[in-house]
């Protein structure tokens, strides 16, 4: 008898399934303890799986004094999908303040919430080692404060902030619409049972079937893109609804959305050429025209919405399972990168890419043990980028390093692993306001039965800088020691 051929796993959390606070996983614990007998085979397996994973967040806790110059950990009660950094709203001589977008999946018959939370980024070469490496793995973060809570229609999947004003956010749920919110305006409310949702700004219409994932915002013109099941791409312009009128202090803050009474506006154009869900969506940094996408049909398709609703370039066979993420670099628009079910990040250049069959990447990196769920460029320099996934790792690559320090890294193009997290990271996002700073969640389902963990780091900076600057500033603290060390003995 033949076994039947795994599917392939889908991103998020199956629909259906159990979603836990911190707090119930805590209260149910000990019942399930009593109730269910210990048994040899796959649970102990997974028994002696969960245990190692400790001990490697163990050795990498023991290592954040000497890899970080900074790191906040937050524990979320319950799960958040999605984290994106604000506007900065605060300087100050030793920290920054800033808003940061979360979500909270809820159950219990709470409504589920879009979170507006103020963040203290504390500056380079200010925190001490001993500070940022004692934290409690259960307690929230004193650097993050809740400041507004919107109650959101539905599961916030996938929250993303307009560029030209990031006061003004678009999120996914499971429909159709996606939700635009001037979050400053928006009044603060109250998340208990019974809650009346919080009325959106906009709505934009287009879609046939749901749309979940596949979220992007032009960052030259107002545009937003969207991606669903009824394997589209959707493009809007909220130009009409944007009004740059005001005083110089908002034209200053950039356009705000025109509020009247339940807005909506139909889609600009709807792109026609995947064969499956449509995961992830990205907008060319060149042009508000130009735009690529990614499914679960395991293609890369680009656009050129001056062309036509058909793909520019379809790579067939992109990855050789599910694309869950993509990302165009800001730095250099002939690369590309996207992430898959079949665990590796792979790299693209537009100049080489045809629609004749399977895609010849740039480079495959690999290194993830699980299916990458998202992938995003850094801000700061050209040739490094991010990819996290389902095994809890959060990894920094450098492409120009690939053949350089082959030998000494687990992998060609790795330079830095975050591994903070024991279960999938769901979401990152590099911080344009404070260079090498990242937010990143995940979702502790898996692992801890509920709830998640949001982390803010900074990797320490001699790790990045030129080798022959880091060095000298060694060299330089070596030499101090050796003169201390004299003095003291004379």
């Amino acid at each position: 008898m033949e076994t039947p051929q795994q599917l392939p796993k889908k991103r998020g959390r199956p629909k259906g399934s159990s979603t836990k606070s911190k707090e119930d996983r805590d209260r149910e614990q000990p019942h399930s303890a009593a109730a269910t007998p210990k048994a040899r085979g796959p649970a102990s397996d997974k028994k002696s799986g969960a245990a190692a994973a400790d001990e490697k967040y163990v050795q990498w806790k023991s290592l954040v004094p000497v890899l970080y110059d900074w790191l906040a950990n937050h524990n979320l009660v319950w799960p958040s999908l999605s984290c994106r950094w604000g506007p900065v709203v605060e300087q100050h001589k030793f920290k920054n303040r800033q808003r940061l977008y979360l979500s909270e999946q809820v159950t219990l018959g709470l409504p589920n919430t879009l979170i507006v939370a103020n963040c203290d980024v504390v500056r380079p070469r200010i925190a001490a080692d001993s500070h940022i490496s004692q934290f409690n793995d259960e307690s929230r973060s004193p650097y993050v404060k809740k400041y507004k809570t919107l109650i959101h229609p539905g599961e916030v999947n996938r929250i993303r902030e307009l560029p030209q004003n990031k006061n003004i956010v678009a999120t996914h749920t499971d429909s159709p619409e996606v939700l635009i919110w001037d979050v400053e305006t928006q009044p603060n409310r109250h998340a208990v049972i019974g809650a009346a949702t919080s009325r959106p700004d906009l709505t934009l219409i287009g879609h046939s079937e749901n749309a979940e994932f596949a979220l992007a915002m032009c960052p030259i013109e107002p545009f937003v893109l969207s991606g669903g099941k009824d394997k589209s791409v959707v493009l809007w312009s909220i130009q009409d609804h944007v009004s740059t009128l005001g005083t110089d202090a908002q034209k200053a803050a950039g356009p705000s959305i025109i509020a009247s009474d339940n807005p909506s506006i139909g889609a600009r154009g709807i792109f026609q050429g995947h064969e499956d869900t449509v995961e992830d969506v990205q907008f060319c940094p060149s042009s508000p025209q130009e735009f690529c996408s990614v499914g679960d049909d395991s293609c890369l398709v680009l656009w050129d919405a001056r062309v036509g609703c058909t793909p520019a370039v379809k790579v067939e066979k992109a990855h050789n399972a599910d694309l869950h993420c993509v990302d165009w670099n800001p730095h250099d628009v002939n690369f590309i990168i996207t992430g898959s079910a079949d665990n590796t990040v792979r790299m693209f250049d537009r100049r080489s890419l045809t629609s004749s069959g399977v895609g010849s990447p740039v480079h495959i990196f690999e290194n993830h043990n699980a299916a990458v769920l998202c992938v995003q460029w850094s801000p700061d320099r050209p040739s490094v980028f991010g990819s996290s996934a389902e095994d809890g790792r959060l990894n920094i690559w450098d492409y120009e390093k690939v053949g350089v320090m082959d030998i000494e890294t687990p992998a060609p193009g790795l330079f830095f692993q975050h591994a903070g997290h024991r279960d999938k990271v769901v979401d990152f996002h590099w911080n344009v306001a404070d260079p090498w700073t990242i937010v990143s969640v995940s979702d502790d389902c898996g692992s801890t039965g509920g709830g998640g963990t949001l982390q803010i780091w900074r990797m320490l900076d001699l790790l990045y800088r030129p080798e022959e600057e880091a060095l000298a500033e060694l060299q330089k603290f070596k030499d101090h020691v050796s003169q201390c060390t004299q003095k003291r003995e004379s």
